[in-house]
């Protein structure tokens, strides 16, 4: 098994979350409250209108037993390999779970492509931006240090799906920096697929993705108001 090196000079933060009406927000541990960044990306318009007609189109009961395979597919996923890069995995501990598990066994060679771990799991947010999230890893890539997000689905994703994803990773790193003045070259999406694949997508960040960040958040405090970004 391949063991990670984890850099000890950054310090995570400690942030609680918390629903409100349905959206999820993060405490900062200066008092504010900020909406969660995929909160704020999943409540665009046009992302709402398209899962109201997917779920008019399969049906509310399946649409909401999909939901709930793919939030639990991706949770265990998620654990195995925070797991993985704690250098403690024990995969008995997920034999009820053969899916993630199988998953996880064949993107293991791309997941051996990440190392010198500066945070995984981690609690960020931006007073600029007001928003907040808990961004999957920070490490290099094929070493260069990058954002690296990863999902789960039943099969590789379009092209044109993976954008919001890339916007997601804006923001973490904009928090990154903000927070710790540290900047990453590449935003890393991994996508584990039930089908055995797993794909991978790089790419340095790029001015277009911040603007359609900053097009969600204005569309999100227009919508809902900036009452979630206020102190306790």
């Amino acid at each position: 098994m391949q063991l990670f090196n984890h850099l000890g000079d950054v310090t995570p933060i400690e942030m609680n979350a918390e629903m409100v009406d349905g959206k999820r927000v993060y405490y900062t541990p200066s008092g504010n409250h900020y909406p969660s960044i995929t909160t704020v990306i999943g409540n665009n318009a046009k992302k709402q209108a398209g899962l109201a007609k997917w779920r008019e189109r399969v049906g509310k009961e399946k649409a909401a037993n999909i939901s709930a395979r793919s939030s639990g597919r991706g949770t265990k996923y998620h654990a195995i390999a925070e797991d993985y890069f704690n250098n403690n995995l024990d995969l008995k501990k997920y034999s009820k779970f053969p899916l993630p598990v199988l998953m996880f066994q064949h993107s293991r060679s791309v997941l051996d492509r990440i190392n010198n771990i500066y945070l995984q799991e981690a609690a960020l947010y931006s007073d600029h931006l007001e928003v907040a999230g808990r961004v999957d890893c920070i490490a290099e890539f094929d070493g260069v240090l990058s954002i690296i997000d990863f999902k789960t689905s039943a099969a590789p994703k379009k092209e044109s799906y993976l954008y919001d994803y890339l916007v997601q990773e804006t923001a973490y790193a904009c928090c990154l920096q903000e927070l710790y003045g540290i900047t990453v070259k590449q935003l890393v999406t991994i996508v584990a697929c039930e089908n055995g694949e797993t794909q991978v997508h790089v790419t340095p960040p790029k001015k277009e993705y911040l603007l359609k960040l900053i097009q969600y958040i204005d569309e999100y405090q227009t919508r809902y108001g900036k009452k979630e970004s206020t102190s306790r």
